[in-house]
């Protein structure tokens, strides 16, 4: 039996680019590559250990390719629901909700 499309919103697959913060640790960031983006979530490979239900921020920029202006920076919160180890290499698949979100003023 097929498997049922559950997400609410459409994916877009783009490689860009992110940098994680743990919450927890204030000073470490780990930079990791999108697999794909929608408004409330985004999929990732990461080479660091990232644990099922945690809290993440994240921020990463969007290209002009999608905004349709200029590239912008957007910081957001969330919470990893999954995570797959079923990659070759040392990554990890990483899933995680957008909860919060903010644009970020260009450095």
């Amino acid at each position: 039996m097929p498997e049922v499309e559950q997400r609410g919103t459409r994916r877009f697959p783009l490689q860009l680019p992110v940098t994680l913060r743990d919450p927890a640790a204030q000073a470490q960031e780990i930079t990791a590559q999108t697999k794909d983006v929608s408004a409330r979530g985004i999929c990732f490979y990461v080479e660091s250990n990232i644990v099922e239900g945690s809290d993440i921020e994240f921020t990463l920029t969007l290209p002009p390719e999608i905004t349709l202006t200029e590239s912008i920076r957007v910081r957001c919160q969330g919470r990893v629901v999954r995570v797959e180890r079923n990659h070759p290499g040392p990554k990890l698949g990483v899933a995680a909700t957008i909860d919060h979100y903010e644009f970020l003023a260009e450095q």
